[in-house]
């Protein structure tokens, strides 16, 4: 495949076009069109960066709807790269391998399962390196001769449950047909191995790493695929690749995020929480190879860690959040910090190597996240995406800390107003993180469902709590909410709120809530216990019966270890009582519900619940349930995206920017971009 010139430079300059009075706000059609960089890589010798962009269709334009897309990029300087593949090519996984003279990455030709592939640095054309028949590969890793590649593919095919598919018996068995992935080794040479040894691990593998010396592999697992061991039962497995012995397994008692391999293979750094009821994955622990023991290196530290990367002198460079800012931070094996770089307005949010040479992704109030190479002590940007960013008149965005009423100082981060604050107050969203084991960063804080500067072009205040609950100020303080539902941690909000109106920014009348997952259960509370609070309130995917979350939820386990600490049976009323449904007889907020119709984490259900109780008791009150068919967790999709910020912006506008709660509901359907499809009455 033939590589192309990729035309950064003329990006840049006219970025570098200074705004001029044609500037103007945001809007949900920019948003819609958000590119950012993905996955980065660099070779050993750390000559080489490839990374990945992601972008969804720009269904504002009449794109096809779809998912997000990823483009495949290498840059020789800053501003410089070249496209690899086609368009229609959609890398994951990307990689170098070890001599540095192939860019490999995972993908699935037309109607083939997906492969591992490579494309050469130098030119030439891209070619199959491995693959399993009949399976996915997943993710993959490189033996460090290059000779081999380790692949995680999907469970054996079931002929048997196929045909009983076609056949109609299609029925559903829960939590007992499930299926473990598989790992196999194939050799790398000019044809593809067509019998890859398959090698057996115990439990689900969810990722394999390799020691320097081809001997060790380093191997994360779980019991079964269930989220909830991920969460709460995954471990590392030290594995004698010789003899597919399991040597040692790093028996860490919490959550377990990343897990790197030093240079000279005997040791690991691995982030992971500190006990069972640590609500996050945010401490770094050196592990020893040899035996597994391990040791946290900054427990009870008021930071997270967020990713790591050794470098070729054994050097470990760690990403560090502290509150809302971010630091580069560098260790010594011994634990000893070697020196820290403070990167300013960016906030750091992943690192990797080459040799000595070090790469970040970064983001900030103005752009969201791009390539940075370290450079001394700067950090030098090497790619400028989104050059329409520069048309953008963006709002004053800072951090700002309040006491909330029990003394405790809470950080937040405030967007304020386009051209600031009106006398008397601003209109103000809160709008609050999921988790809550999350945090936001005084980075870039606009998206989809953040209304961020979209609203603050629209005269709205925009506020971002880092309530009780949150991580990066210490695994104390993400406990504080725990077998407090809806105490502190919510109280810590309307707190912060209260600080607004205090300082001028916030009209106490007009004054509103949206928010995710735990966001949503956040915004939930806010139309009913805190009525009195909130005149609009948006939620999504959010929890509204803590009794019936029990046993609908794919989390259960970490439901109870890390946020009630208490089962439902144990405290039935007291459960009940943290339910906004318990409190809908206040309920005089008008609220938007929306929910992905597949949604195993926080159940559909739970939005119907709401919306019917509101319904029947509080009739009066405006109430409006949108769900998103194909979408979980979380909107995936160009059109729901799309869709989700115009309902959101147009639910704030009728009755947050008016102060009015008894005002006519929108229509059911928003006005969508002239060039979308179906946006005309008339369009077929």
């Amino acid at each position: 495949m033939t590589r192309r010139l990729f035309a950064a430079a003329t990006l840049m300059a006219s970025v570098s076009i200074a705004a001029t009075a044609a500037a103007r706000p945001m809007t949900p059609e920019d948003v819609a069109k958000i590119e950012s960089v993905g996955t980065i890589a660099i070779s050993e010798d750390g000559q080489q960066i490839a990374y990945t962009t992601a972008s969804l269709p720009d269904v504002t334009m009449g794109e096809d709807n779809g998912g997000t897309r990823q483009q495949l990029f290498v840059a020789d300087s800053p501003n410089a790269a070249r496209a690899y593949l086609p368009e229609d090519v959609s890398p994951g996984s990307v990689s170098f391998s070890p001599d540095g003279s192939m860019i490999s990455y995972a993908w699935a030709h037309g109607d083939e399962d997906r492969a591992v592939w490579g494309v050469p640095v130098r030119g030439g054309t891209s070619r199959k390196l491995a693959s399993v028949e009949g399976s996915d590969v997943r993710t993959y890793s490189w033996a460090p001769d290059g000779t081999a590649l380790y692949m995680l593919v999907g469970a054996e095919a079931d002929d048997q449950r196929a045909a009983q598919r076609d056949g109609g018996f299609n029925a559903i068995v829960y939590e007992e047909e499930e299926r473990l992935n598989r790992l196999f080794r194939a050799n790398v040479g000019e044809e593809v191995d067509a019998e890859p040894a398959e090698l057996t691990i115990p439990g689900y593998v969810t990722e394999m790493k390799v020691t320097a010396d081809g001997r060790t592999g380093i191997v994360k697992s779980a019991p079964t695929p269930r989220v909830d061991d991920a969460y709460t039962l995954q471990q590392v497995n030290i594995i004698d690749l010789a003899s597919g012995t399991v040597r040692a397994v790093v028996d860490t008692p919490g959550k377990l995020g990343d897990v790197e391999i030093s240079p000279d293979g005997t040791m690991l750094s691995m982030i992971a929480g500190i006990d069972k009821n640590d609500p996050a994955d945010t401490t770094l622990h050196f592990v020893n190879v040899a035996d597994g023991t391990f040791e946290a290196v900054n427990e009870g530290a008021a930071e997270a860690t967020v990713d790591t990367e050794w470098l070729a002198d054994g050097r470990l460079a760690a990403i560090i959040h502290v509150g809302a800012q971010s630091v580069l931070r560098f260790y010594d094996t011994d634990g000893s910090v070697e020196r820290e770089i403070d990167p300013g307005e960016l906030i750091l949010t992943g690192v990797e190597s080459g040799g000595n040479r070090v790469i970040v992704t970064a983001n900030s109030p103005t752009h969201p996240s791009e390539l940075y190479v370290l450079e001394g002590r700067e950090f030098r940007r090497w790619t400028t995406h989104n050059p329409w960013l520069s048309e953008i008149d963006f709002a004053t965005q800072r951090t700002l800390t309040y006491t909330a009423r029990d003394g405790q100082e809470i950080e937040g981060i405030l967007i304020e107003p386009l051209g600031g604050a009106a006398t008397g107050g601003s209109p103000t969203i809160m709008t609050v993180h999921g988790g809550p084991e999350a945090h936001y960063s005084n980075g870039w804080l606009t998206a989809y469902s953040m209304p961020g500067q979209v609203a603050a072009g629209k005269g709205y205040a925009v506020f971002h709590p880092n309530y009780r609950g949150s991580t990066a100020y210490g695994t104390a303080f993400a406990k504080e909410h725990q077998n407090d539902y809806a105490g502190k941690e919510f109280n810590d909000i309307v707190d912060g709120k209260r600080a607004l109106v205090e300082a001028g920014i916030t009209d106490p009348e007009r004054t509103g809530i949206t928010g995710g997952s735990y966001g949503g259960y956040a915004s939930a509370w806010g139309a009913t216990a805190q009525s009195e609070e909130y005149a609009a309130s948006v939620m999504f995917v959010g929890i509204s019966n803590q009794i019936s979350k029990f046993g609908t939820t794919d989390i259960p386990m970490e439901m109870y270890n890390v946020h009630a600490r208490k089962w439902p049976w144990e405290d039935w009323q007291g459960m009940l009582e943290v339910s906004p449904i318990y409190h809908v007889d206040k309920a005089e907020t008008p609220i938007l519900i929306m929910h992905g119709a597949e949604d195993t984490r926080v159940s559909p259900s739970q939005s119907y619940e709401l919306y019917r109780h509101i319904k029947v008791r509080k009739p009066e009150t405006p109430v409006r349930l949108v769900l998103f068919p194909g979408e979980g967790h979380g909107n995936s999709r160009a059109a729901s995206r799309y869709d989700y910020n115009l309902r959101m912006m147009r639910w704030f506008d009728t009755y947050l920017m008016t102060g009015d709660r008894d005002a006519a509901m929108p229509d059911p359907r928003p006005q969508l971009a002239e060039g979308a499809k179906g946006a005309m009455a008339d369009e077929e």
